[in-house]
């Protein structure tokens, strides 16, 4: 971890993802930004080594939330910044806000939504995609599963779109529960310089009956994703 000694732009963000690191704050109101590259690396498997519980695949299908993508990216990372009981301060400050805003302008960085019936933002996640990778940033949650819905989709998204790795920096319980694991950082970085390679995009328009027909094979540990298709509006409205 080093101290940034120099501005960093969207296009040196670009190019830090691509050789391994990414940037955090040192608190929410902190002037600094710091590059990691930790010696472990968590990684979310996108085949048959994702687990997805019979109790949130149902919440899932249930249409208990809507689920979209890409609808509201500054209210996502606001909702990842904010304070929540057990994390009084975290690493997103307004710089990083920027940063990641501009990505999202660029079409690199994208969120997923999770909103309440009452049309409530309860939860949401983020992080950048460069070819076949996708590095998650943060995730939070105002409501029980919301985060958890929203991970779901992401990782059917990533599926239908071609994706080989989802980067989560680092393991934690939260993220081992859906079989998240921790790899060297030699064995990442192998990893990551074949995954920025593969043509993968990012799913923009999926029918419903698509997506929820990959949520079920990933509750069936299928590694075979769902035949491709389009569709006009958000992910899953």
């Amino acid at each position: 971890m080093s101290r940034r000694s120099f501005e960093i732009t969207p296009e040196l963000m670009l190019r830090a993802y691509r050789a391994g690191l990414f940037p955090m704050a040192e608190s929410r109101w902190g002037d600094r930004l710091y590059w990691l590259d930790p010696e472990l690396r968590g990684v979310l498997p996108l085949d048959a080594g994702f687990h997805l519980p019979r109790r949130l695949a149902r919440t899932v299908l249930s249409g208990r939330f809507r689920v979209t993508a890409d609808v509201d990216f500054a209210s996502v990372i606001a909702g990842c910044a904010e304070r929540a009981p057990g994390r009084e301060d975290t690493w997103i400050n307004p710089e990083i806000e920027r940063l990641f805003g501009a990505l999202h302008r660029q079409g690199y960085a994208h969120s997923i939504e999770v909103w309440a019936p009452d049309g409530r933002l309860v939860g949401g996640l983020y992080g950048v995609s460069l070819g076949g990778a996708f590095f998650g940033e943060s995730m939070f949650s105002r409501e029980r599963d919301a985060s958890k819905v929203g991970l779901v989709h992401l990782v059917a998204l990533l599926r239908l779109g071609g994706y080989t790795l989802l980067d989560t920096q680092f393991l934690t319980a939260h993220l081992a529960q859906f079989g998240a694991i921790e790899i060297p950082r030699a064995d990442y970085k192998r990893r990551l310089a074949e995954a920025v390679e593969v043509p993968a995009r990012w799913p923009r328009a999926v029918q419903p009956a698509v997506l929820a027909a990959e949520i079920r094979r990933l509750r069936a540990g299928l590694t075979e994703t769902a035949p491709a298709a389009g569709g006009d509006g958000g992910t899953t409205r």
